[in-house]
């Protein structure tokens, strides 16, 4: 089991890998290599949910690259979430603190719909 870390500890985590790829790759990303990369790697998750949820044909199951597991998908929610990390340090926004704001007025608005 692994350990748990606070969301912060995930973030920094993310951003040390970010420095790690910055020294061996061709060439710095900036906002639109980012972007570019999310919408890949949203295509990607798409692909695995669609077979993992039989939406393709059966033949496709037997090719390599449509063979996908849960730890795929998983595999590729991470992989959102790093260059959600990217682009959040471009724009200089605290995911964290971002994600609480977020939240807490969804539930404002839900209760007021509620209650309407």
């Amino acid at each position: 089991m692994t350990q748990s870390k606070t969301f912060q500890e995930i973030v920094e985590q993310n951003r040390a890998v970010i420095k790690e790829f910055e020294k061996v790759e061709q060439k710095p990303w900036g906002i639109e290599g980012s972007m570019i990369e999310l919408a890949k790697q949203v295509g990607d998750l798409a692909k695995h949910v669609m077979v993992y949820e039989k939406y393709y044909l059966p033949s496709r199951e037997n090719r390599d690259v449509y063979k996908t597991t849960k730890n795929e998908i998983a595999d590729e929610l991470t992989d959102l979430f790093f260059m959600t990390v990217r682009i959040a340090d471009h724009y200089h926004i605290d995911l964290e603190e971002a994600l609480i704001k977020v939240r807490e007025n969804d539930i404002k608005a839900l209760e007021k719909e509620k209650s309407a």
